[in-house]
Order: C-alpha cells, then sequence, then structure tokens
C-alpha cells in the first residue's frame, strides 16, 4: 500500500541533514512501514540490527562518486553525497541497507579539487572496477541477496566500468546487481545528466539546500558547469521532483529484485549487457565515447519506469535506438 512520506531528516556522516519530500501517491514504489527514522547507513548498525534489516529486505546500495570540481556554487563531494541521500532515501522508503559511499571514480574535469583515481574516458579500469568486484563478492557472502551500484559520477567510462561490472557480478554470483547512474532512472523527467548545472545543482539545492551558493555565479558560462544555467534554472522544487522520481523507482527495485527467480534474473541480466555492449561499441573506434549517449533522452526515456516494472525485453528494444540518429 502506498502511502505519503513525511518530510525526515537524514544525516550525513559528518551529521549534516537532508531533506527528502513526499512521494507522491501513485508511485511505483509500494512504500513499505519503515519508520522515517529508521537507520539504514551500513556503518551505523550493530549486528542484530543489520541481521533484522537483511531478512527484512536482502538488498544493499552502493553509493559511488568522487571528489571533483562543481562550479563554485557546489561542494567537491556532489555525485557521492547526492548518490548516498538517494540511496538511504530508498532504503528508508522500500528497504534495504546503505554501505558508505566509495569516492573515487574513473575521470573528472581539468579542474582544481579534483581527485583522478582512473584516466578519463579509460574502460580499463585498473581501481575502481576490482574495488566494485571485490564489494560485490564480501556483499554476497555477507548473505545479501540484491546489489544496487548507483553512480553519481558519470562520465561515459564511469558509467560503462559500473555497468559491465554489475552485469559480470549478476552472472557470476546469481543475484541482481544494479549498476547505473541516477540520472537514468529519471530520464522521463528530462534529466539526462549534467555536470554542475541545472539537474546535479537542483538535486542539492533539495536534499542539502545548505551547500548551494548560487549567489557566487557570475554571468554564464559558468566555470565547470555543463548544461542548463543552474543560476537561472535550478530550484530545490525541480529537485524534490527528480529525487521522488529516483527514490521510488530504487525502493521498488530494492524491494523486488531478492525475490526474482533464475528466469527473471536472466532477463535482467541480458538487456542490461545489451546496453552496455551498445554503449561501448557504438563508436566503433572513431567516434568519441559518448556516441551511445547522443539520443539517449528520447531513445531510452522509459528506462527507469521500464526497470521497476520488469519489463526488459522493452527495455532491449529502446537500447537498439541507442546513438541512431534521425
Amino acid at each position: 500500500m502506498t502511502r505519503k512520506l513525511r518530510r525526515r531528516e537524514l544525516l550525513s556522516a559528518g551529521a549534516a541533514g537532508a531533506l527528502f519530500g513526499s512521494l507522491s501517491r501513485g508511485s511505483e514504489a509500494e512504500v513499505s512501514d519503515l519508520p522515517a527514522s529508521k537507520e539504514v547507513r551500513l556503518e551505523f548498525l550493530r549486528p542484530k540490527e543489520l541481521e533484522e534489516a537483511r531478512a527484512a529486505c536482502a538488498t544493499i546500495f552502493q553509493p559511488l562518486g568522487t571528489i571533483e570540481w562543481h562550479g563554485v556554487h557546489n561542494v567537491v563531494g556532489v555525485d557521492a553525497v547526492k548518490a548516498h541521500a538517494l540511496c538511504v532515501g530508498a532504503a528508508q522508503t522500500g528497504g534495504g541497507l546503505v554501505a558508505p559511499s566509495l569516492y573515487g571514480g574513473v575521470g573528472g574535469l581539468n579542474e582544481p579539487h579534483t581527485f583522478i583515481m582512473d584516466p578519463e574516458d579509460d574502460v580499463f579500469s585498473r581501481l575502481l572496477r576490482p574495488w566494485l568486484e571485490q564489494l560485490c563478492r564480501e556483499m554476497a557472502r555477507d548473505g545479501f541477496r540484491a546489489i544496487i551500484i548507483l553512480t553519481g559520477h558519470y562520465g561515459a567510462a564511469q558509467q560503462i566500468v559500473v555497468r559491465e561490472t554489475a552485469v559480470r557480478m549478476s552472472r557470476a554470483l546469481a543475484i541482481p546487481v544494479l549498476g547505473t547512474p541516477e540520472y537514468m532512472l529519471a530520464l522521463d523527467v528530462d534529466y539526462t545528466g549534467d555536470h554542475a548545472a541545472w539537474g546535479e545543482t537542483s538535486l542539492m539545492m533539495h536534499l542539502y539546500p545548505d551547500t548551494v551558493r548560487l549567489s557566487r555565479l557570475g554571468d554564464p558560462p559558468h566555470r565547470g558547469v555543463h548544461g542548463r544555467d543552474p543560476k537561472s534554472q535550478a530550484s530545490a522544487e525541480d529537485g524534490r521532483v527528480l529525487t521522488e522520481t529516483i527514490v521510488s523507482r530504487l525502493a521498488t527495485l530494492a524491494r523486488k529484485m531478492p525475490t526474482w527467480d533464475y528466469e527473471t534474473l536472466d532477463r535482467f541480466v541480458d538487456t542490461e549487457a545489451a546496453l552496455v555492449a551498445r554503449q561501448l561499441t557504438a563508436p566503433r573506434g572513431k567516434a568519441p565515447i559518448w556516441a551511445a549517449w547522443s539520443n539517449v533522452g528520447t531513445a531510452m526515456r522509459d528506462y527507469g519506469r521500464l526497470l521497476a516494472e520488469e519489463r526488459f525485453e522493452e527495455i532491449k528494444a529502446c537500447v537498439a535506438r541507442l546513438g541512431v540518429r534521425g
């Protein structure tokens, strides 16, 4: 039964709060009866509480990000901070637990205060891929039956590495592992991903309003900002809509994924494999690595909804249109 969530404060590792709005009635998620204040952060649980939570919903979230310049108006931890907050909201809504954020990914802007762990556009990740593999193995060994890796940092190579690793670990561990950037779950509300622009800034204005300083932005173009002008277009209300959409779908997946039989698992894995294969092969060794994303907002518009509804074959039909012009 779907119910309306009240606003609640989500404590970050440093005790900063994050405010979530209400999920609209009729959304994908069947919201559980978890108290809004239920602790879902893995590192703050004792064994008894962890075991009880895992027994209720055996999904674990792994937020990803990095330290990177996000304009003069945002904190440098935006990617991981927003991913973690979205995962916490989903776990409090639909069940599951949230592992500590992993800071460090593939690439980053050539701007100050950016920590680059693997080179930009390097799909042969030396650091992130094996780290994710080991985390997945340990999570499965600890009894979790589904893993959601949510990356808030999403250069093309980062997305490919995360999704390809998730596909391979799904097959190796025989449990569903989803690896996706958060914006892919909200393409149908016109969030196609950006960098410190309208989308990311709006999310932060809703999740962590005290961290955003739009007044520090001068006239566009803004340094290290790629996308719609955040100074004139970003808003906490837009961030609320994006948050509700993403959290709702993540909550639905968290609740369903541990219950999938092998047939459903195979359908899911085949679909995700088709998506990452398209992302890898679209450039054909000549075009930019972003070739498969040229029409992602239209070709994959319904990805988040279809994924939550387990309509995997329809997603595969969408994948076939990725990077196709006209």
